[in-house]
Formats: structure tokens, sequence, C-alpha cells
């Protein structure tokens, strides 16, 4: 356990009714309010929040109010990268015990859809997703979580980096979807927390080239770093010829596409070998993006949508385990619950020195430099 951590004497029948959350009134109006925890049932958790990560969407909810069809009608509780510590237990939970140290998968689906049945949970239309509308996210000293979709980090591992679990998960899910194994090559587009995570996903599974693509240095720099055999600053150098230069004329194999820039969207495509397969996980701003039809018929292009993650966080635990240095590096910025509207500000307007930031519903781990 890590140091300087509380740890609440708390039971199942004994804790507060109300804890502390930063709310989103409307967009650019964060504000720290008591909210209600409800009841616990017999294989919930009570969870003290430890860290949480600020994510794009966070951000997008922030300054937009809107993600889609997914609109902030009323105050939603931001956040849903995060870890914790369980202080109490239902009556039939039996896998967590009191000082567990946990990360919460944020997505709660129905179970009984066939969607569900088949595996693929991340597709059920009555999923309860934190943080997206309207249902609240976990920016909160204290929540009520199922122990379904809680899971154990090793002690070793600290909150922050148990944090990137959620990130993690949706590389991992990509790189599945895409079959990536030794003998394969990998070209990650853009180089966000998400990518670089993606890029530390296809080293685990054996890619045996991997080549990153970003605007920004730091960025790239890092994904040298996350396992990238060869970088492409996008302001300098074309994606498709130098892809293509890199691997002797054919092409990568397989395309993780996480920027969501319609440019990249596009280009990301054309990098492709025959028979290649490309995922896309970035989230463009418009509805409609023109491909290159002829490309994907005459190379028998396999195209992925990307949309979360189902039974990925086992993996993504155990890949965050066996790289603990690495995943420290994305760690950039420290910031309080009270400091929310700040570290969205910082994580909206600082793309180009800020990866993943940090937000401590509790005891505050660390400070920025």
């Amino acid at each position: 356990m890590e140091k300087n951590v509380e740890l609440p004497d708390f039971t199942k029948n004994n804790y507060p009714e109300t804890t502390k959350s930063a709310v989103l009134n409307k967009t650019f109006d964060i504000q720290l309010k008591d909210t209600k925890l409800g009841k616990m049932g017999s294989h919930d958790l009570l969870i003290k929040v430890m860290a949480v990560g600020i994510c794009g969407s966070d951000v997008h909810y922030y300054d937009h109010g809107r993600i889609g069809d997914f609109v902030v009608k009323k105050p939603l509780i931001s956040g849903h990268e995060s870890s914790g510590i369980v202080v109490a237990v239902g009556d039939e939970v039996t896998k967590f015990k009191h000082g567990d140290k946990v990360v919460m998968e944020p997505g709660i689906p129905c179970g009984k859809c066939k969607y569900c049945l088949a595996g693929k949970y991340n597709l059920c239309p009555q999923m309860k997703f934190m943080a997206t509308p309207p249902v609240d996210g976990d920016l909160s000293q204290l929540i009520i979580y199922p122990d379904e979709f809680t899971y154990k980090i090793p002690n070793e591992m600290s909150y922050e980096v148990g944090s990137l679990s959620e990130p993690l998960s949706v590389g991992v899910h990509a790189a599945q979807m895409l079959s990536i194994q030794p003998g394969k090559s990998v070209f990650v587009s853009g180089a966000g927390p998400v990518g670089l995570l993606a890029i530390m996903a296809a080293k685990a599974f054996g890619a045996s080239k991997i080549i990153a693509s970003d605007a920004e240095p730091e960025r790239l720099a890092c994904a040298k770093k996350m396992g990238a055999d060869t970088v492409i600053d996008v302001t300098e150098q074309d994606v498709k010829t130098t892809t293509n230069d890199l691997t002797n004329g054919e092409g990568v194999n397989t395309v993780i596409e996480a920027s969501g820039n319609v440019h990249a969207e596009q280009d990301a495509l054309l990098t492709l070998s025959r028979g290649g397969k490309i995922a896309y996980v970035g989230m463009p701003a418009q509805d409609e993006i023109p491909l290159n039809m002829p490309f994907i018929q005459g190379h028998e292009i396999q195209i992925f949508g990307v949309f979360r993650y189902a039974n990925d966080y086992p993996i993504s635990i155990e890949i965050l385990t066996e790289n603990l240095e690495k995943a420290e590096m994305l760690l950039t910025n420290f910031y309080s619950l009270a400091e929310t509207k700040s570290a969205l500000e910082n994580t909206r307007t600082n793309k180009q020195h800020s990866l993943k930031t940090i937000i401590y519903p509790n005891e505050q781990l660390r400070k920025n430099n």
C-alpha cells in the first residue's frame, strides 16, 4: 500500500450519506459539491477514489457540452479513468476486502441483451458509462461500485498508473481486433495518451515494427520510449511516403488511428499494405469522413471501428504491471479535486506539454514541478 494514504474505517452500514464531487454544471462551469452516495448492494464496494485521469471526452463535455447524441442537460459528475482503495464491502462480496487497491471499469452493461450474451458488452444499448450523460462519473471522494466491474491491482502499481488501465484497454481492444502478433508491422497515427498506450499494447502483443506519428516533438519522443521503432513528424514528413520507405514499399500490416484528425484518418488508411487492417480509435469532430474507396477495394482493406473495450481490463493490468516505468512517463500533471477546472483547462489548452493529467479526489499524492 502506498504511503500517506488514509484508510477510513467504514462498514457497509456505516458510511457518509454524501461525498465531495467535481460537478459540471454547464460548459466551462465546474463546481465542487456535496453529492449523494446512495445505498450499497450485496455485491457492491465502497471505494475511496485515489486517482482519476482526465480523458479527451471529459474535456469535450467541459468545453462543448456534448459528444454526438450525448448532451449535458443537467449537472454531471466528471471522470471515468480511476483507481482507488476498498473501504467497505457488500454482504455477498468474496473477491475483495477492506484495503484492496483497485481500478474500476467505467461501463456497466445490462448483461442480458444479445450483445452482452455474445461477450460484446461494450455495444450494449443500455450501457451505463461513467461521465457520459446522464450517468455520473467518479470524480468523487467516495463511490459505490459493483464488484463485477472492479479489478485488483498489485501493491507495486501506483494509483496513477492504475488509472491508465482504462485508456490502455482501448489499445488492447484494437490490438485484438487487428490480430497484432509477432511478424506484423503497426502504424499508430497520433501520439496522445491513447496512441501512446496503443503503442504499449502493440508491443505487448509482439509487433515486430512499430511506427508512430504526431505533430508534437515531446509526444514523438515519448512514443520512442513507449516502444515505437520509428516516429514521423507530420509537420515535416509525408506519412504515406515515409511508411512506404520504412516497409520497402509494401506498407504496414495494421494501423491504429488514434488522433481523430480528419486528414490523419484519411492518410493513415493509405499506409496499409494489401490485405491490411485499420482500426479507427480517435473520434473525429465531424460525422462523415471521405475515404479512398478504390484503395480500400483494390487492396482488400479491412476496417474496424473501435468502441471502448470488452473483457480487456485484466490484460491491461498485466501489461501495465510489466511496464510500470514506461507508464509513469505518461503522467505529467497533477491536481487536487478542488482544482478540477484548472486541470481541464490545462488539458484543453496545453497539449504541447501535457500528456496525462491526474486529479486526486482525496490525498494529493504528487504535485506539479
